[in-house]
């Protein structure tokens, strides 16, 4: 479905206000909240009555973005969550692209006949799933993907919360525009939000300059004593497991960007990050260059996502996973070696 087909179909849904529900993945990240959220704004401002839910916490660095105190966490009152799925008219799904990266709302989302609304930058979508589908690989976010959305509709739609909560999606999926910039358009949509949102100084603070203490020592910890450096295979492994993350009270948040450190190292092509939470492991895998680890999370990890950026997930112990890992590096050998 190309963008004339998509804004058709969803000029149907929109055109009469209506019960919305915004939707995004499980260990929601700034894209997936800054998407939601700025889609909401935009949904409310047309007339209809819109809530924002995601399966579990987010980050408490992510608090701060303008409605995020409204947004509903299904973990934490699924029944509540559960009527508002009913009584929705119309489903958005935004930043996943298959229904098992739900988390707990699987079970509901399966069982209601509700349409759906697809807006997502990830691979492999199957639309059947979908009523309508804004979907593209070659973005740098769900946020840029959004942002085009209310342009289409008119700019006068952007307003401060909206310009903000969108350019904290797209400076967070592209690691403060240091990857997947595909077209110089990124920019000139961020040239768009920051006109109308506050300090894009202040935005980036309140992003990356808010640790607490046992975040910070968790990264020292991370990279001094736990990264594996695999020189054959220009590859660093860093591994964390609940009894490491509980050492450093771990919060939600707190390992994120960890994983992206060693590619500052000029031979490694790519970084995984392997932590255990919630009773399973989980992969965080980034790569530079061509290497793609979407293909990699995919087949051996049950996962998925982009060129340089994917995770994955396997039921095992710490060190079943860590072996895996090790196990399935010879056959990418060639790949990572490659200049």
């Amino acid at each position: 479905m190309d963008r004339k087909q998509f804004f058709s179909v969803l000029d149907t849904f929109i055109q009469s206000p209506g019960k919305f529900t915004v939707l995004s993945h499980v260990n929601p990240d700034g894209d997936a909240i800054g998407s939601s959220l700025a889609l909401s704004q935009f949904l409310e401002k047309l007339g209809h009555r819109v809530e924002v839910m995601v399966p579990n916490d987010f980050p408490g660095f992510l608090a701060w973005m303008p409605g995020a105190s409204n947004i509903q966490v299904y973990d934490k009152d699924t029944e509540n969550c559960d009527k508002i799925l009913e009584a929705s008219d119309l489903l958005f799904i935004l930043d996943f692209n298959h229904i098992s990266r739900s988390g707990g709302i699987r079970k509901t989302l399966e069982s209601l006949k509700t349409k759906k609304i697809l807006i997502d930058h990830h691979r492999d979508t199957d639309l059947s799933q979908f009523a309508c589908a804004l979907s593209e690989t070659e973005v740098s976010s769900t946020s840029e993907l959004v942002a085009e959305t209310v342009l289409h509709y008119g700019e006068h739609y952007i307003d401060e919360s909206i310009a903000t909560n969108l350019l904290v999606g797209i400076v967070t999926d592209t690691g403060s525009f240091s990857h997947s910039i595909f077209h110089p358009e990124t920019f000139a949509i961020c040239a768009k939000m920051v006109e109308k949102a506050p300090s894009y100084n202040q935005i980036h603070q309140l992003i990356y300059d808010t640790f607490s203490e046992n975040r910070l020592r968790l990264l020292g910890y991370s990279i001094s004593n736990k990264m594996e450096i695999l020189e054959e295979f220009n590859t660093a492994i860093i591994s964390l497991n609940k009894e490491e993350l509980a050492r450093f009270d771990y919060q939600v948040g707190d390992t994120e960007g960890i994983v992206n450190y060693p590619l500052s190292l000029k031979k490694i092509r790519m970084s995984v990050l392997v932590t255990e939470r919630q009773g399973v492991i989980r992969f965080s895998f980034r790569s530079k260059g061509n290497f793609s680890v979407h293909e990699l999370a995919q087949n051996y990890f049950n996962g998925g996502g982009h060129t340089n950026a994917a995770g994955g997930t396997l039921n095992c112990s710490m060190e079943a996973a860590l072996n895996q890992l090790h196990r399935v590096l010879p056959e990418y050998k060639d790949l990572l070696r490659k200049e």
